[in-house]
C-alpha cells in the first residue's frame, strides 16, 4: 500500500469522502474511477493522528499500529481507492487486538459499499 503524501491528496479524499467508523477510528475513503490512470493501479493510505490523541510518542505508536494493521487488511479494499485513517483520542489507549478488529470491520464495510 502506498502513502498519501501531499496535502492536495488528503483534501481530495476528505472533500469527496465517504466514511465508516469504529469506536477508536474513522476510515475516510474515496474509490477512484478508471480515469485516474496514474493513481488507479494501487491503494493509497494516509494517516491523521492529531494532538488530541496524545504526545508525540503516543501519536507515533498509534501511527505504527495503523500502518501494520492497514497492511494486514489491505486485501479487503477495492483495487482503486484512497484511504485516510483518522484516530480518535481513545485510540491511544485501545489494545492492538481491538484496533485490529475495528480496521478489519471498517475495511470490509468499505469493500461492501464500494461495490
Amino acid at each position: 500500500m502506498e502513502r498519501l503524501k501531499s496535502h492536495r491528496d488528503f483534501v481530495g479524499v476528505l472533500k469527496r469522502r465517504r466514511k465508516v467508523g469504529g469506536k477508536d477510528i474513522v476510515v475516510h475513503y474515496l474509490v477512484l474511477d478508471e480515469q485516474h490512470d496514474d493513481q488507479a493501479n494501487h491503494r493509497r493510505l494516509g494517516l491523521a493522528v492529531s494532538k488530541s490523541v496524545g504526545k508525540a510518542v503516543t501519536r507515533n505508536t498509534v501511527k505504527r499500529r495503523f500502518r501494520v494493521l492497514a497492511r494486514m487488511h489491505e486485501h479487503q479494499l477495492p483495487e482503486h481507492c484512497d484511504i485516510v485513517l483518522r484516530a480518535k483520542p481513545s485510540a491511544a489507549s485501545a489494545s492492538f487486538d481491538a484496533l485490529d478488529q475495528q480496521i478489519a470491520k471498517c475495511f470490509a464495510a468499505v469493500a461492501h459499499k464500494a461495490k
